[in-house]
């Protein structure tokens, strides 16, 4: 019989709960609510302290509208008061209130909830033998020990007699000393004997410590022992007060011990201190410096601002004012033809948009304006007139018109302007300008990732080699990593020169930017192999990011023997995604949307591009994971909704117009010129330079396709070899992917499983982006065969 089938018949499983998964959104809205309850019983148990006897004759006629509790949470905290403490355990029912808020600050922080139990159970504890105490001590007052605690109470006294159940409690309390605080009588001997030598020497020397005052305070600063040896031997050892006791409470105990009273031999034992790793790192700082990862480079010159061209020649936005007197006054009577009164207008001259900020008089609604965008644009004759009603965080409606003679924003002029060069940000991109003329500065690392979609021409593969330009004059080349892949193969090409410098690749692949969809697909899983890694490395070091990890790093508290080393951020940039998924498919998009998920906090981030923004290029998974989106223009509403999830795309006038968003409104920009001589002249200055000895490497990773020439090696199989093949032939369907959901494998491994199936003959060949045929037909002749 099959081991599925022997699992079917374990009456256990039957009786096995499910599993409850737990998210963030669980934990804080099921940890407010306790939070919120402990706080009310709280409030409750200490009202009913003082106003329990005037509510008592509310609790069995709660529903009654014509009276009223003194309570501060009103019949609610009269009956759960009662109930908790008249009826229950007492005051002890105090400790009920602590816990419950106690686990809802566990649960709305999401902090390990491993010591809830522990506390829960001692509470408990607590709160009953509390209650048998009160009974036991107080028996005429109900309020302090509750019925329940004097219901017990009586119990055992009627079974063991009075003295039995102070033994009992007594016994109680002591089990909770020594196993909850850990007090033994060693321990409490020591500390009362210490206490009483202290107050002693007090007393005994309080002339000659009023006269060295000052002696004193150094000597319990420095915590030192002064030690008197006459010629005979050590005769006496003298400790300051606040020495002995702190030295007595410590982890390092201090043993004091004398045979007779008048005997002075004191024996003094003190237990080595262990090194400390704050203070190994320290001293390695002290000594060595912080890790330098600029080291081996440390002669690197970042690109010059003159190898950027000057479009301008430094002059700036040119005004015609005959334009925007022309533009306002077509705009008020059209407005007023449609009987919309404006009572102000406002323009600010953008490079290549103006905005018209108009402030409608009282009883206009926005939408009648809103529903005018073409009329508008027909009475200015242009081009991308675009509403923007009402602008977020203004009290006015935005009509952009576009400018007769729109300016170029130079790469130079962001580059060099103060915003960006004051960037603190770990991966700062300068996109261009505003409609303000304000240089726009994102950061990569807080997007964390892109996504970019335009018609053909209208500045994609310009607006890649802006965010590119940005992070090169930024960043060393051993703080990040450029992955490029570019299908058309003429895009990125020019960026091969700085190979050795900034570019990452997998061992096996030739050259570095990639050109070939099968080796995008290989390349995209070693990142994910690379991305398991780094997680790994944040594990060991207690870190929650990349940031954090490489400040532990420098400062060397992570040791390079473990494994430890400096993590450069990793770019990965794909020019044409709509390629990528024509030809692999899921192949592709499963390790994408893998990485775009779970990268983020180990820097790796992605920027992807393409001129084909429909539903099945930018797939739900991948909208959902890139928040951060650039859209030039478009040539349909429905494409801009697919980038944006909102219209605004099919109206700009392209040449480098664009909107972003990352998550909120929508910025209308300019995007910066840099031309292909000025990647050019770049890249040579850079790769002229001394440079690694190659391209950052990557992990090797082999794709399905490798498994068609492996040998049948029956004791080189994966231990649950067999468990595999059952889930692949009950569910006829040959894929690695399965077997990762069914088995929680990783990749690498249910790869290397689906190739051992093949080379047994379970299997069939790989075939692109299908799944494999199952050649085995049902488990009883999956048994034959493996036999």
């Amino acid at each position: 019989m099959s081991k599925a089938k022997k699992k079917n018949n374990n009456p256990k499983s039957a009786w096995k709960l499910p599993k409850i998964k737990w998210s963030k959104k669980h934990r804080v809205i099921l940890g407010s609510f306790l939070l919120f309850l402990g706080l009310a019983l709280f409030l409750s148990f200490i009202s009913f302290l003082f106003n329990w006897k005037a509510d008592q004759s509310l609790i069995n006629d709660l529903f009654n509208k014509e009276l009223e509790a003194k309570n501060w949470l009103s019949k609610f905290g009269t009956k759960v008061s009662h109930f908790f403490i008249f009826s229950g355990f007492g005051i002890g029912a105090f400790n009920i209130a602590f816990l419950t808020l106690l686990t809802g600050i566990y649960l709305f922080l999401s902090l390990s909830a491993k010591k809830l139990v522990k506390y829960w159970f001692w509470g408990l504890f607590i709160m009953a033998w509390l209650a048998l105490f009160f009974a036991f001590i107080i028996p005429s007052q109900p309020i302090l020990s509750g019925i329940v605690g004097f219901e017990i109470t009586e119990f055992l006294s009627h079974y063991i007699g009075k003295i039995g159940v102070g033994i009992f409690l007594s016994f109680l309390l002591i089990l909770y000393l020594v196993i909850r605080l850990g007090w033994t009588p060693d321990q409490l001997s020591a500390y009362l004997k210490n206490k009483k030598k202290s107050i002693e020497d007090e007393f005994v020397h309080a002339e000659e410590q009023a006269t060295s005052l000052e002696q004193n305070d150094q000597a319990n600063s420095s915590k030192e022992e002064e030690v008197s040896v006459d010629e005979e031997g050590p005769s006496e050892v003298k400790l300051s007060p606040k020495t002995k006791e702190e030295n007595s409470l410590s982890k390092e105990k201090i043993l004091i011990s004398s045979e007779e009273e008048g005997d002075v031999k004191m024996e003094v034992q003190a237990a080595e201190e262990e090194d400390e790793v704050d203070e190994l790192s320290k001293k390695l700082v002290q000594d060595f410096g912080e890790f330098d990862p600029k080291l081996e480079l440390s002669n690197y010159q970042f690109p010059r601002i003159d190898l950027l061209e000057d479009y301008n020649k430094g002059k700036g936005i040119t005004i015609d004012q005959n334009e925007l007197e022309a533009n306002k006054v077509k705009i008020v009577d059209t407005l007023k033809n449609y009987k919309i009164g404006i009572a102000d207008i406002k323009a600010t001259i953008g490079p290549t948009v103006t905005l018209y900020e108009i402030i409608p008089e009282a009883g206009i609604r926005i939408s009648k304006i809103k529903n005018l965008e073409d009329d508008i644009a027909l009475s200015l004759a242009a081009l991308g007139i675009r509403i923007i009603a009402p602008i977020p965080g203004k009290g006015t409606i935005g009509i952009e018109v576009p400018n007769q003679n729109p300016s170029i924003v130079p790469m130079r002029s962001v580059v060099s302007s103060p915003k960006f060069q004051q960037a603190e940000m770990q991966l700062p991109i300068a996109l261009g300008k505003t409609i303000s003329n304000e240089t726009f500065v994102v950061d990569l690392a807080k997007m964390p990732h892109l996504l970019m979609a335009g018609a053909t021409g209208q500045g994609k593969s310009v607006g890649l080699n802006v965010i590119l330009t940005s992070l090169l004059y930024q960043k060393h080349p051993a703080e990040v990593k450029f992955v490029l892949v570019d299908p058309k193969k003429v895009e990125l090409t020019l960026f091969n020169k700085i190979e050795r410098h900034y570019l990452a690749k997998m061992p096996a692949i030739e050259e570095a930017i990639i050109t070939d969809n099968a080796k995008v697909v290989n390349t995209v899983n070693s990142l994910c192999i690379e991305m398991d890694a780094r997680y790994d490395l944040l594990k060991d070091a207690m870190v929650r990011n990349i940031k954090e990890y490489n400040q532990k790093f420098k400062a060397r508290k992570l040791n390079p023997e473990d494994g430890h080393k400096f993590l450069p951020y990793i770019v990965l940039v794909i020019d044409e995604f709509a390629d990528l998924i024509m030809t692999a498919g899921k192949e592709i998009e499963t390790p994408i949307a893998r990485l775009a998920q779970l990268a983020r906090a180990i820097g790796i981030h992605l920027i992807i591009a393409t001129q084909r923004p429909s539903v099945n290029v930018i797939t739900g998974m991948i909208k959902a994971n890139f928040p951060a989106r650039i859209a030039f223009r478009v040539t349909s509403k429905i494409d801009s909704r697919t980038i944006l999830d909102a219209g605004g795309a099919d109206q700009l006038i392209g040449r480098g117009d664009m909107l972003f968003t990352q998550g909120n409104e929508l910025v209308r920009l300019q995007c910066a010129l840099v031309d292909t001589p000025e990647v050019d002249r770049i890249t040579e200055f850079i790769g002229s330079q001394k440079a690694y000895p190659d391209a950052h490497l990557l992990p090797e990773y082999q794709g399905e396709e490798s498994g068609t020439s492996i040998d049948d090696n029956i004791d080189e199989r994966d231990s649950r070899f067999k468990e595999a093949a059952e889930i692949i032939v009950t569910a006829q369907q040959g894929s690695a992917s399965l077997l990762q959901r069914k088995m929680k494998l990783g990749y690498n491994r249910a790869g290397r499983i689906i190739d051992q199936l093949e080379a047994a003959g379970v299997v069939g060949p790989f075939e692109g982006s299908k799944a494999r045929q199952v050649l085995i037909n049902d488990l009883n002749s999956l048994e034959e065969h493996l036999k």
